[in-house]
Protein backbone atom coordinates (compact mmCIF):
# COMPACT_ATOMS: atom_id res chain seq x y z
CA UNK A 1 0.00 0.00 0.00
CA UNK A 2 1.13 3.24 -0.62
CA UNK A 3 -0.24 4.98 2.83
CA UNK A 4 -1.48 3.04 5.85
CA UNK A 5 -2.36 6.45 7.74
CA UNK A 6 -3.72 9.65 6.29
CA UNK A 7 -2.33 12.93 6.73
CA UNK A 8 -4.65 13.70 8.82
CA UNK A 9 -5.24 10.70 10.86
CA UNK A 10 -2.40 10.32 13.42
CA UNK A 11 -3.21 11.58 17.31
CA UNK A 12 -1.17 10.52 20.41
CA UNK A 13 -2.56 7.66 20.64
CA UNK A 14 -0.92 6.39 17.66
CA UNK A 15 2.67 7.10 19.23
CA UNK A 16 5.31 4.38 18.63
CA UNK A 17 3.59 2.93 15.84
CA UNK A 18 5.23 2.49 12.02
CA UNK A 19 3.60 3.82 9.38
CA UNK A 20 3.19 5.58 5.98
CA UNK A 21 1.89 8.46 5.01
CA UNK A 22 1.95 9.89 1.54
CA UNK A 23 1.03 13.74 -0.05
CA UNK A 24 2.17 16.80 -1.23
CA UNK A 25 4.88 18.63 0.58
CA UNK A 26 3.57 21.75 1.97
CA UNK A 27 6.55 23.10 3.45
CA UNK A 28 10.13 22.26 3.97
CA UNK A 29 12.52 23.96 6.55
CA UNK A 30 16.20 23.18 7.41
CA UNK A 31 17.10 23.58 11.03
CA UNK A 32 20.54 22.93 11.34
CA UNK A 33 20.75 19.14 10.63
CA UNK A 34 17.14 18.30 11.40
CA UNK A 35 14.25 18.91 8.34
CA UNK A 36 10.94 19.26 8.63
CA UNK A 37 8.55 18.61 5.75
CA UNK A 38 4.94 19.09 6.54
CA UNK A 39 3.00 16.94 4.52
CA UNK A 40 -0.32 17.29 3.17
CA UNK A 41 -3.52 15.23 1.85
CA UNK A 42 -7.15 16.43 1.57
CA UNK A 43 -7.56 14.85 5.39
CA UNK A 44 -4.68 17.25 7.22
CA UNK A 45 -1.12 17.82 7.74
CA UNK A 46 1.37 16.12 9.57
CA UNK A 47 5.17 17.38 10.50
CA UNK A 48 7.40 14.56 9.54
CA UNK A 49 11.29 14.97 11.18
CA UNK A 50 14.55 13.96 9.14
CA UNK A 51 17.65 13.85 11.28
CA UNK A 52 21.10 14.02 9.28
CA UNK A 53 22.93 12.56 12.33
CA UNK A 54 20.36 9.30 11.94
CA UNK A 55 21.16 8.92 8.00
CA UNK A 56 23.06 11.01 5.48
CA UNK A 57 22.02 10.11 2.26
CA UNK A 58 18.29 9.94 3.81
CA UNK A 59 18.85 13.53 4.48
CA UNK A 60 20.72 15.01 1.56
CA UNK A 61 17.55 13.33 -1.07
CA UNK A 62 14.97 15.27 1.25
CA UNK A 63 16.84 18.23 0.92
CA UNK A 64 16.06 18.38 -3.12
CA UNK A 65 12.11 18.69 -1.98
CA UNK A 66 10.29 21.67 -3.53
CA UNK A 67 6.69 22.54 -2.33
CA UNK A 68 4.12 20.04 -4.36
CA UNK A 69 6.30 17.00 -5.04
CA UNK A 70 4.48 13.79 -3.85
CA UNK A 71 5.94 11.69 -1.36
CA UNK A 72 5.79 8.91 0.44
CA UNK A 73 7.46 8.71 4.14
CA UNK A 74 7.88 6.16 6.16
CA UNK A 75 8.23 6.62 9.66
CA UNK A 76 7.75 5.87 13.88
CA UNK A 77 5.49 8.81 15.04
CA UNK A 78 6.79 10.01 17.99
CA UNK A 79 5.05 12.65 20.75
CA UNK A 80 6.47 16.34 20.35
CA UNK A 81 8.57 17.47 22.81
CA UNK A 82 6.62 19.63 25.81
CA UNK A 83 6.28 23.04 24.44
CA UNK A 84 6.14 22.23 20.68
CA UNK A 85 2.58 21.64 20.52
CA UNK A 86 0.68 22.86 17.42
CA UNK A 87 -2.83 23.37 18.49
CA UNK A 88 -3.51 24.78 15.06
CA UNK A 89 -3.42 21.42 13.44
CA UNK A 90 -5.27 18.56 14.45
CA UNK A 91 -2.07 16.13 14.16
CA UNK A 92 0.15 19.05 16.31
CA UNK A 93 0.48 16.60 19.38
CA UNK A 94 2.68 13.81 17.43
CA UNK A 95 5.67 14.00 14.58
CA UNK A 96 6.95 11.49 12.32
CA UNK A 97 10.54 10.45 12.44
CA UNK A 98 11.25 9.81 8.80
CA UNK A 99 13.37 6.44 8.36
CA UNK A 100 12.22 6.20 4.50
CA UNK A 101 11.27 8.51 1.95
CA UNK A 102 10.13 7.92 -1.73
CA UNK A 103 9.66 10.27 -4.19
CA UNK A 104 6.75 9.97 -5.96
CA UNK A 105 6.62 12.82 -8.21
CA UNK A 106 8.41 16.12 -8.66
CA UNK A 107 6.85 18.88 -9.25
CA UNK A 108 7.21 22.49 -11.08
CA UNK A 109 7.35 26.00 -9.68
CA UNK A 110 3.50 26.19 -9.38
CA UNK A 111 1.44 29.28 -9.61
CA UNK A 112 0.94 30.01 -6.30
CA UNK A 113 0.85 28.14 -3.25
CA UNK A 114 -1.91 26.14 -2.08
CA UNK A 115 -1.51 26.53 1.63
CA UNK A 116 -0.27 30.58 1.12
CA UNK A 117 -2.55 32.92 2.91
CA UNK A 118 -2.57 35.10 0.14
CA UNK A 119 -5.55 34.24 -2.31
CA UNK A 120 -4.78 34.38 -5.87
CA UNK A 121 -6.74 36.34 -8.67
CA UNK A 122 -9.95 34.64 -9.81
CA UNK A 123 -8.59 34.12 -13.34
CA UNK A 124 -5.31 32.37 -12.39
CA UNK A 125 -7.24 30.08 -9.56
CA UNK A 126 -9.74 28.81 -12.58
CA UNK A 127 -6.52 28.10 -15.18
CA UNK A 128 -4.86 26.00 -12.30
CA UNK A 129 -7.82 24.69 -11.13
CA UNK A 130 -6.19 21.41 -9.91
CA UNK A 131 -3.91 23.31 -7.85
CA UNK A 132 -6.86 25.29 -6.54
CA UNK A 133 -8.93 22.39 -5.40
CA UNK A 134 -5.53 21.48 -3.12
CA UNK A 135 -6.72 24.42 -0.98
CA UNK A 136 -8.21 23.65 2.14
CA UNK A 137 -10.92 25.91 1.66
CA UNK A 138 -11.97 24.33 -1.49
CA UNK A 139 -11.41 20.88 0.37
CA UNK A 140 -13.69 22.20 2.96
CA UNK A 141 -16.88 23.44 1.11
CA UNK A 142 -16.72 20.22 -1.56
CA UNK A 143 -16.76 18.10 1.61
CA UNK A 144 -19.54 19.90 2.82
CA UNK A 145 -20.91 19.76 -1.02
CA UNK A 146 -20.50 15.94 -0.63
CA UNK A 147 -22.10 16.04 3.16
CA UNK A 148 -25.38 17.93 2.05
CA UNK A 149 -26.00 15.44 -1.14
CA UNK A 150 -25.93 12.77 1.14
CA UNK A 151 -28.16 14.04 3.44
CA UNK A 152 -30.76 15.09 0.66
CA UNK A 153 -30.33 11.36 -0.87
CA UNK A 154 -30.73 9.79 2.61
CA UNK A 155 -33.47 11.73 3.74
CA UNK A 156 -35.74 11.23 0.44
CA UNK A 157 -34.72 7.27 0.34
CA UNK A 158 -36.14 6.88 3.91
CA UNK A 159 -39.36 9.02 2.87
CA UNK A 160 -39.77 6.04 -0.01
CA UNK A 161 -38.97 8.12 -2.67
CA UNK A 162 -37.07 6.90 -5.78
CA UNK A 163 -34.31 8.27 -7.62
CA UNK A 164 -34.79 8.46 -11.62
CA UNK A 165 -32.55 9.52 -14.39
CA UNK A 166 -33.97 11.80 -16.91
CA UNK A 167 -32.49 12.29 -20.78
CA UNK A 168 -29.60 14.69 -20.74
CA UNK A 169 -30.69 15.42 -24.87
CA UNK A 170 -34.29 15.86 -25.48
CA UNK A 171 -36.47 18.49 -27.18
CA UNK A 172 -35.67 22.16 -27.05
CA UNK A 173 -39.16 24.02 -25.64
CA UNK A 174 -39.63 27.77 -24.97
CA UNK A 175 -39.33 27.56 -21.02
CA UNK A 176 -37.95 31.42 -20.43
CA UNK A 177 -33.91 31.02 -20.84
CA UNK A 178 -32.33 30.06 -24.00
CA UNK A 179 -31.71 26.51 -24.54
CA UNK A 180 -28.05 24.90 -25.13
CA UNK A 181 -28.21 23.44 -28.66
CA UNK A 182 -26.44 19.87 -29.87
CA UNK A 183 -26.65 19.35 -33.67
CA UNK A 184 -28.03 15.78 -34.06
CA UNK A 185 -25.34 13.81 -36.84
CA UNK A 186 -27.99 11.05 -37.89
CA UNK A 187 -30.91 14.05 -38.22
CA UNK A 188 -29.16 16.49 -40.10
CA UNK A 189 -30.36 20.00 -39.81
CA UNK A 190 -32.28 18.82 -36.16
CA UNK A 191 -30.97 19.58 -32.89
CA UNK A 192 -31.23 18.05 -28.93
CA UNK A 193 -31.42 20.63 -26.70
CA UNK A 194 -29.73 20.09 -23.26
CA UNK A 195 -32.46 20.23 -20.21
CA UNK A 196 -33.16 23.68 -18.88
CA UNK A 197 -34.67 21.21 -15.87
CA UNK A 198 -36.17 17.95 -15.86
CA UNK A 199 -39.79 19.42 -15.51
CA UNK A 200 -41.61 17.25 -18.55
CA UNK A 201 -40.11 14.42 -17.48
CA UNK A 202 -40.70 14.18 -13.89
CA UNK A 203 -44.74 15.27 -15.14
CA UNK A 204 -44.43 12.11 -16.99
CA UNK A 205 -42.77 10.13 -14.10
CA UNK A 206 -46.38 11.02 -12.35
CA UNK A 207 -47.98 10.46 -14.47
CA UNK A 208 -46.64 7.12 -15.31
CA UNK A 209 -46.99 5.88 -11.61
CA UNK A 210 -43.71 7.00 -9.71
CA UNK A 211 -45.45 8.76 -7.14
CA UNK A 212 -42.42 9.72 -5.44
CA UNK A 213 -39.07 10.78 -7.50
CA UNK A 214 -36.21 12.81 -6.91
CA UNK A 215 -33.10 13.51 -8.50
CA UNK A 216 -29.97 15.39 -8.27
CA UNK A 217 -29.86 16.20 -11.85
CA UNK A 218 -27.90 18.52 -14.06
CA UNK A 219 -29.42 21.31 -16.22
CA UNK A 220 -28.20 23.90 -17.94
CA UNK A 221 -29.19 27.79 -19.49
CA UNK A 222 -27.88 29.69 -22.08
CA UNK A 223 -28.25 32.95 -20.52
CA UNK A 224 -25.90 36.11 -18.91
CA UNK A 225 -24.22 35.17 -15.36
CA UNK A 226 -23.23 36.33 -12.45
CA UNK A 227 -22.20 35.24 -9.02
CA UNK A 228 -24.90 32.53 -8.05
CA UNK A 229 -25.50 31.27 -11.51
CA UNK A 230 -23.83 29.16 -13.68
CA UNK A 231 -24.62 27.90 -17.93
CA UNK A 232 -24.47 24.13 -15.97
CA UNK A 233 -25.78 23.42 -12.64
CA UNK A 234 -27.24 21.05 -10.44
CA UNK A 235 -30.25 21.01 -8.43
CA UNK A 236 -32.22 18.56 -6.43
CA UNK A 237 -35.58 17.48 -8.19
CA UNK A 238 -38.68 16.73 -6.30
CA UNK A 239 -41.88 15.48 -7.78
CA UNK A 240 -44.40 14.19 -5.82
CA UNK A 241 -48.35 12.54 -6.75
CA UNK A 242 -52.05 12.85 -5.05
CA UNK A 243 -50.46 15.72 -2.97
CA UNK A 244 -51.00 19.73 -2.20
CA UNK A 245 -49.01 22.64 -1.87
CA UNK A 246 -49.07 22.01 2.03
CA UNK A 247 -47.36 18.34 1.49
CA UNK A 248 -44.85 19.28 -0.50
CA UNK A 249 -43.72 22.10 1.70
CA UNK A 250 -44.19 19.77 4.60
CA UNK A 251 -41.63 17.14 3.17
CA UNK A 252 -39.19 20.02 2.32
CA UNK A 253 -39.64 22.12 5.30
CA UNK A 254 -38.38 18.46 7.08
CA UNK A 255 -35.95 18.35 4.74
CA UNK A 256 -34.28 21.91 5.73
CA UNK A 257 -34.46 21.13 9.51
CA UNK A 258 -32.48 17.85 8.91
CA UNK A 259 -29.62 19.35 6.72
CA UNK A 260 -29.47 21.98 9.51
CA UNK A 261 -28.92 19.15 12.40
CA UNK A 262 -26.68 17.14 10.51
CA UNK A 263 -24.71 19.58 8.55
CA UNK A 264 -24.50 22.57 10.67
CA UNK A 265 -25.62 20.50 14.36
CA UNK A 266 -28.32 23.34 14.37
CA UNK A 267 -31.94 22.41 15.60
CA UNK A 268 -34.85 24.41 14.25
CA UNK A 269 -38.49 24.69 14.91
CA UNK A 270 -41.38 24.06 12.03
CA UNK A 271 -43.15 25.22 10.34
CA UNK A 272 -40.72 27.09 9.03
CA UNK A 273 -42.05 31.14 8.55
CA UNK A 274 -44.49 31.92 5.80
CA UNK A 275 -45.30 34.87 3.60
CA UNK A 276 -47.47 35.89 0.62
CA UNK A 277 -45.72 37.02 -2.72
CA UNK A 278 -47.89 40.22 -2.20
CA UNK A 279 -46.30 41.19 1.24
CA UNK A 280 -42.82 40.04 0.56
CA UNK A 281 -43.14 42.75 -2.23
CA UNK A 282 -44.57 45.62 -0.06
CA UNK A 283 -42.61 44.54 3.05
CA UNK A 284 -39.22 44.55 1.23
CA UNK A 285 -39.54 45.14 -2.01
CA UNK A 286 -38.39 41.61 -3.49
CA UNK A 287 -39.85 37.74 -3.81
CA UNK A 288 -36.33 36.47 -1.96
CA UNK A 289 -37.03 39.07 1.09
CA UNK A 290 -33.83 38.43 3.43
CA UNK A 291 -35.55 38.11 6.88
CA UNK A 292 -32.28 38.26 9.41
CA UNK A 293 -32.72 42.40 9.64
CA UNK A 294 -35.71 44.57 9.72
CA UNK A 295 -35.65 47.57 7.37
CA UNK A 296 -39.06 47.10 5.85
CA UNK A 297 -40.19 49.45 3.38
CA UNK A 298 -43.14 51.64 4.14
CA UNK A 299 -45.43 53.38 1.75
CA UNK A 300 -46.14 57.46 2.63
CA UNK A 301 -48.29 57.71 -0.48
CA UNK A 302 -50.78 59.32 0.97
CA UNK A 303 -49.08 61.67 3.17
CA UNK A 304 -47.09 63.01 -0.25
CA UNK A 305 -50.64 63.66 -1.96
CA UNK A 306 -50.64 66.41 0.61
CA UNK A 307 -47.20 68.18 0.56
CA UNK A 308 -45.79 70.55 -1.32
CA UNK A 309 -42.83 69.14 -2.25
CA UNK A 310 -43.32 68.51 -6.30
CA UNK A 311 -40.68 65.30 -6.51
CA UNK A 312 -43.27 63.41 -3.87
CA UNK A 313 -46.64 64.75 -4.52
CA UNK A 314 -46.74 64.87 -8.53
CA UNK A 315 -45.76 60.74 -8.50
CA UNK A 316 -48.14 60.36 -5.73
CA UNK A 317 -51.53 61.94 -7.72
CA UNK A 318 -49.96 60.27 -11.26
CA UNK A 319 -50.36 56.61 -9.54
CA UNK A 320 -46.97 56.27 -8.51
CA UNK A 321 -45.87 55.38 -5.09
CA UNK A 322 -44.20 56.96 -2.29
CA UNK A 323 -41.87 54.28 0.39
CA UNK A 324 -39.31 54.41 2.12
CA UNK A 325 -36.90 52.55 4.33
CA UNK A 326 -34.94 53.61 7.95
CA UNK A 327 -31.65 52.98 8.54
CA UNK A 328 -31.50 52.65 12.59
CA UNK A 329 -29.17 54.75 14.26
CA UNK A 330 -27.14 55.49 11.26
CA UNK A 331 -27.44 59.23 10.30
CA UNK A 332 -24.03 60.14 11.76
CA UNK A 333 -22.31 57.62 9.77
CA UNK A 334 -23.30 58.87 6.20
CA UNK A 335 -22.42 62.00 5.31
CA UNK A 336 -23.93 64.31 2.23
CA UNK A 337 -20.86 62.71 -0.12
CA UNK A 338 -21.86 59.57 0.89
CA UNK A 339 -26.28 60.08 0.40
CA UNK A 340 -25.07 60.95 -3.25
CA UNK A 341 -23.06 58.22 -3.41
CA UNK A 342 -26.00 56.01 -3.00
CA UNK A 343 -28.13 58.52 -5.14
CA UNK A 344 -25.36 57.56 -8.67
CA UNK A 345 -25.26 53.93 -7.29
CA UNK A 346 -29.45 53.49 -7.63
CA UNK A 347 -29.40 55.53 -10.59
CA UNK A 348 -26.62 52.99 -12.30
CA UNK A 349 -28.00 50.06 -11.32
CA UNK A 350 -31.93 50.59 -11.15
CA UNK A 351 -32.32 53.18 -13.50
CA UNK A 352 -33.73 55.74 -10.45
CA UNK A 353 -33.37 59.39 -10.91
CA UNK A 354 -32.52 60.20 -7.24
CA UNK A 355 -32.99 59.08 -3.65
CA UNK A 356 -34.62 61.60 -1.33
CA UNK A 357 -33.47 61.85 2.20
CA UNK A 358 -34.04 62.95 5.91
CA UNK A 359 -31.89 62.55 8.72
CA UNK A 360 -33.28 62.48 12.49
CA UNK A 361 -31.95 64.85 14.75
CA UNK A 362 -31.66 65.05 18.56
CA UNK A 363 -35.44 65.87 19.14
CA UNK A 364 -36.37 63.25 17.12
CA UNK A 365 -37.70 66.08 13.80
CA UNK A 366 -36.52 65.04 10.40
CA UNK A 367 -33.60 67.34 8.86
CA UNK A 368 -32.03 67.59 5.79
CA UNK A 369 -32.06 69.70 2.25
CA UNK A 370 -35.46 68.56 1.68
CA UNK A 371 -36.98 69.01 5.07
CA UNK A 372 -37.84 72.85 4.04
CA UNK A 373 -40.77 71.89 0.98
CA UNK A 374 -42.55 70.07 4.17
CA UNK A 375 -44.77 71.20 6.67
CA UNK A 376 -43.87 70.36 10.36
CA UNK A 377 -47.57 68.29 10.52
CA UNK A 378 -46.09 66.25 7.34
CA UNK A 379 -42.69 65.58 8.53
CA UNK A 380 -43.95 64.42 12.26
CA UNK A 381 -46.45 61.99 9.84
CA UNK A 382 -43.80 60.81 8.32
CA UNK A 383 -41.80 60.19 11.07
CA UNK A 384 -44.66 58.57 12.95
CA UNK A 385 -44.88 56.27 9.73
CA UNK A 386 -41.26 55.24 10.32
CA UNK A 387 -41.25 54.98 13.72
CA UNK A 388 -38.14 56.96 13.83
CA UNK A 389 -35.84 57.59 16.64
CA UNK A 390 -32.80 60.45 17.34
CA UNK A 391 -29.84 59.58 14.82
CA UNK A 392 -31.73 57.59 12.09
CA UNK A 393 -31.54 57.79 8.56
CA UNK A 394 -34.60 57.78 6.15
CA UNK A 395 -34.15 57.10 2.47
CA UNK A 396 -37.06 57.58 0.14
CA UNK A 397 -37.89 55.95 -3.71
CA UNK A 398 -40.73 57.35 -5.89
CA UNK A 399 -42.25 56.12 -9.12
CA UNK A 400 -43.44 52.81 -10.13
CA UNK A 401 -44.09 50.57 -7.85
CA UNK A 402 -41.61 48.23 -9.37
CA UNK A 403 -38.95 50.90 -9.52
CA UNK A 404 -39.85 51.81 -5.71
CA UNK A 405 -39.10 47.88 -4.92
CA UNK A 406 -35.86 47.40 -6.85
CA UNK A 407 -34.35 50.58 -5.32
CA UNK A 408 -35.20 50.03 -1.67
CA UNK A 409 -34.31 46.32 -1.84
CA UNK A 410 -30.67 47.20 -3.50
CA UNK A 411 -30.77 49.80 -0.51
CA UNK A 412 -31.44 47.73 2.09
CA UNK A 413 -29.14 44.81 1.04
CA UNK A 414 -26.13 47.22 0.65
CA UNK A 415 -26.62 48.88 3.82
CA UNK A 416 -27.74 45.62 5.88
CA UNK A 417 -24.00 44.03 4.51
CA UNK A 418 -22.42 47.87 5.05
CA UNK A 419 -23.48 47.94 8.79
CA UNK A 420 -23.31 44.52 9.79
CA UNK A 421 -26.61 44.26 10.88
CA UNK A 422 -26.48 40.64 10.54
CA UNK A 423 -24.87 37.69 11.48
CA UNK A 424 -23.04 36.37 8.30
CA UNK A 425 -23.72 32.91 9.85
CA UNK A 426 -27.67 32.96 10.63
CA UNK A 427 -30.01 30.49 8.99
CA UNK A 428 -33.09 31.98 8.20
CA UNK A 429 -35.75 30.17 6.42
CA UNK A 430 -38.87 31.30 5.00
CA UNK A 431 -41.41 30.23 2.46
CA UNK A 432 -42.88 32.63 -0.17
CA UNK A 433 -46.22 31.59 -1.38
CA UNK A 434 -49.30 32.75 -3.79
CA UNK A 435 -47.52 34.15 -6.89
CA UNK A 436 -49.21 35.56 -9.68
CA UNK A 437 -49.73 33.30 -12.39
CA UNK A 438 -49.44 36.04 -15.70
CA UNK A 439 -47.67 38.85 -16.25
CA UNK A 440 -48.44 41.54 -19.56
CA UNK A 441 -45.30 41.60 -21.57
CA UNK A 442 -45.46 44.75 -23.55
CA UNK A 443 -43.02 43.69 -26.10
CA UNK A 444 -44.59 40.36 -27.00
CA UNK A 445 -48.31 42.07 -27.00
CA UNK A 446 -49.15 38.62 -24.72
CA UNK A 447 -49.86 37.38 -21.48
CA UNK A 448 -46.35 35.15 -20.28
CA UNK A 449 -46.26 32.62 -17.34
CA UNK A 450 -44.52 34.07 -14.35
CA UNK A 451 -43.31 30.09 -13.90
CA UNK A 452 -43.97 28.04 -16.60
CA UNK A 453 -47.39 26.93 -18.19
CA UNK A 454 -48.12 23.82 -16.68
CA UNK A 455 -48.52 25.66 -13.07
CA UNK A 456 -51.76 25.42 -11.45
CA UNK A 457 -53.89 28.46 -10.48
CA UNK A 458 -55.25 28.46 -6.82
CA UNK A 459 -58.49 26.95 -7.00
CA UNK A 460 -60.65 29.98 -5.94
CA UNK A 461 -59.18 32.07 -8.84
CA UNK A 462 -59.65 29.01 -11.38
CA UNK A 463 -63.11 31.47 -12.82
CA UNK A 464 -60.56 34.42 -13.35
CA UNK A 465 -59.34 32.34 -16.00
CA UNK A 466 -62.43 33.06 -18.50
CA UNK A 467 -62.04 36.56 -17.33
CA UNK A 468 -60.57 40.33 -18.83
CA UNK A 469 -57.27 41.15 -18.48
CA UNK A 470 -58.29 42.37 -14.91
CA UNK A 471 -58.72 39.07 -13.69
CA UNK A 472 -56.49 37.76 -15.58
CA UNK A 473 -53.21 39.41 -13.95
CA UNK A 474 -55.25 38.83 -10.55
CA UNK A 475 -54.86 34.94 -10.78
CA UNK A 476 -52.18 33.49 -7.88
CA UNK A 477 -50.51 30.16 -8.73
CA UNK A 478 -50.02 27.41 -6.63
CA UNK A 479 -46.66 28.78 -6.54
CA UNK A 480 -43.81 28.45 -3.24
CA UNK A 481 -40.31 29.28 -2.91
CA UNK A 482 -37.90 28.36 -0.29
CA UNK A 483 -35.88 31.81 0.72
CA UNK A 484 -32.68 31.43 2.48
CA UNK A 485 -31.36 34.42 3.94
CA UNK A 486 -32.39 36.53 0.77
CA UNK A 487 -31.92 33.65 -2.33
CA UNK A 488 -34.01 32.38 -3.81
CA UNK A 489 -32.78 28.26 -2.74
CA UNK A 490 -35.62 26.50 -4.42
CA UNK A 491 -38.90 26.63 -5.93
CA UNK A 492 -41.94 24.36 -6.89
CA UNK A 493 -45.58 24.53 -7.88
CA UNK A 494 -48.51 22.35 -8.09
CA UNK A 495 -49.33 21.33 -11.63
CA UNK A 496 -52.08 21.39 -13.79
CA UNK A 497 -53.36 17.46 -14.14
CA UNK A 498 -56.40 18.50 -15.94
CA UNK A 499 -55.87 18.66 -19.76
CA UNK A 500 -58.80 21.02 -20.24
CA UNK A 501 -57.40 23.70 -17.79
CA UNK A 502 -53.99 23.19 -19.29
CA UNK A 503 -55.10 23.85 -22.53
CA UNK A 504 -57.18 27.14 -21.39
CA UNK A 505 -53.62 28.35 -19.66
CA UNK A 506 -51.39 27.33 -23.39
CA UNK A 507 -54.27 29.85 -24.73
CA UNK A 508 -54.06 32.42 -22.45
CA UNK A 509 -49.97 32.31 -23.25
CA UNK A 510 -51.27 33.15 -27.04
CA UNK A 511 -50.51 29.52 -28.07
CA UNK A 512 -53.15 28.07 -30.64
CA UNK A 513 -53.86 23.95 -29.64
CA UNK A 514 -51.40 22.77 -32.89
CA UNK A 515 -48.62 25.27 -31.55
CA UNK A 516 -49.20 23.37 -27.66
CA UNK A 517 -49.44 20.16 -29.65
CA UNK A 518 -46.01 20.94 -31.24
CA UNK A 519 -44.26 21.96 -28.64
CA UNK A 520 -45.72 20.08 -25.62
CA UNK A 521 -47.50 17.40 -27.86
CA UNK A 522 -45.74 14.30 -25.43
CA UNK A 523 -47.20 15.72 -22.26
CA UNK A 524 -50.37 17.22 -23.61
CA UNK A 525 -51.24 13.38 -25.12
CA UNK A 526 -50.19 11.71 -21.39
CA UNK A 527 -52.89 14.13 -20.08
CA UNK A 528 -55.58 12.23 -21.47
CA UNK A 529 -54.64 9.11 -19.93
CA UNK A 530 -54.94 9.57 -16.27
CA UNK A 531 -53.14 12.12 -14.93
CA UNK A 532 -52.83 12.41 -11.27
CA UNK A 533 -52.67 15.73 -8.82
CA UNK A 534 -49.14 16.51 -8.72
CA UNK A 535 -46.35 18.87 -7.74
CA UNK A 536 -43.13 19.25 -6.76
CA UNK A 537 -39.84 21.66 -6.16
CA UNK A 538 -36.69 21.91 -7.32
CA UNK A 539 -33.73 23.11 -4.63
CA UNK A 540 -30.38 24.96 -6.47
CA UNK A 541 -27.96 22.73 -4.75
CA UNK A 542 -24.92 24.92 -5.96
CA UNK A 543 -26.34 27.69 -4.23
CA UNK A 544 -27.76 25.75 -1.21
CA UNK A 545 -24.16 24.52 -0.73
CA UNK A 546 -22.80 28.53 -1.30
CA UNK A 547 -25.48 29.16 1.97
CA UNK A 548 -24.50 26.79 4.32
CA UNK A 549 -21.07 27.44 3.33
CA UNK A 550 -20.83 30.97 4.31
CA UNK A 551 -19.51 31.96 0.76
CA UNK A 552 -21.02 34.49 -1.69
CA UNK A 553 -19.60 32.89 -4.87
CA UNK A 554 -21.16 29.91 -6.41
CA UNK A 555 -18.18 28.99 -8.50
CA UNK A 556 -16.22 28.40 -5.46
CA UNK A 557 -18.96 25.25 -4.30
CA UNK A 558 -18.36 23.89 -8.26
CA UNK A 559 -15.43 21.65 -8.83
CA UNK A 560 -14.96 22.81 -12.83
CA UNK A 561 -16.95 25.60 -13.29
CA UNK A 562 -17.16 28.46 -15.74
CA UNK A 563 -16.48 31.81 -15.74
CA UNK A 564 -18.91 35.05 -16.50
CA UNK A 565 -18.61 34.24 -20.10
CA UNK A 566 -19.51 31.01 -19.73
CA UNK A 567 -15.38 30.13 -20.27
CA UNK A 568 -13.40 27.28 -18.73
CA UNK A 569 -10.45 28.54 -18.37
CA UNK A 570 -8.17 25.38 -17.72
CA UNK A 571 -9.34 23.30 -20.36
CA UNK A 572 -9.95 26.23 -23.28
CA UNK A 573 -13.79 25.34 -23.59
CA UNK A 574 -15.61 26.47 -25.49
CA UNK A 575 -13.45 26.01 -28.64
CA UNK A 576 -13.26 25.80 -32.60
CA UNK A 577 -13.79 22.54 -33.82
CA UNK A 578 -12.53 20.59 -36.89
CA UNK A 579 -14.19 21.28 -40.23
CA UNK A 580 -14.72 18.08 -40.47
CA UNK A 581 -16.69 18.03 -37.75
CA UNK A 582 -18.60 20.28 -38.79
CA UNK A 583 -19.54 19.16 -42.45
CA UNK A 584 -20.62 15.26 -40.80
CA UNK A 585 -23.61 17.96 -39.07
CA UNK A 586 -24.29 19.73 -42.20
CA UNK A 587 -23.10 23.20 -40.36
CA UNK A 588 -21.15 26.03 -41.72
CA UNK A 589 -20.14 28.15 -39.55
CA UNK A 590 -20.29 31.93 -40.43
CA UNK A 591 -17.32 32.29 -38.10
CA UNK A 592 -14.39 32.48 -40.36
CA UNK A 593 -10.88 31.75 -38.82
CA UNK A 594 -7.98 33.76 -40.10
CA UNK A 595 -5.04 31.42 -41.38
CA UNK A 596 -1.79 31.58 -39.71
CA UNK A 597 0.33 33.93 -41.82
CA UNK A 598 3.54 31.58 -43.15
Amino acid sequence: MYRTKTCGELRAANVGEIVTIAGWVDSARDHSGVFFVNVRDRYGKTQTVFDAAADAALFELVKTLRNEDVVQITGEVLARPEGLVNPNMSTGEIELKATKLVVLNRSEPVPFLPSAPEIPSEETRLKYRYIDLRRPEMQRVLTLRHRITKTLRDYFDENDFLEVETPILGKSTPEGARDYLVPSRVTQGAFYALPQSPQLYKQLLMIAGYDRYVQVARCFRDEDLRADRQPEFTQLDVEMSFVEMEDVIDIVSKLVQRLMKEVKGVDIPLPLPRITYDEAMERFGHDAPDLRFGMELKDVTDIAKTVDFKVFRSVAESGGRVRGINVKNAADKFSRKDIDGLTAWTGEQFGAKGIVWFKVDAQGVLTGSSAKNFSAEALEAIGKKLEVEPNDLLLFSCGDFNLTCRVLNGLRRRLAAQLKLYDPDEMNFCWVVKFPMFHWDEEENRWVAEHHPFTAPLVEDLPKLDGGPEEISAIRAQAYDLVLNGFEAGGGTIRIHDPNIQNKVFGLLGMTREQAKEQFGFLVDALQFGAPPHGGLALGLDRVVMLFAGIDNIRDCIAFPKTTKASDLMTGAPAEVEKKQLDELAIKSTVVKEEPKP
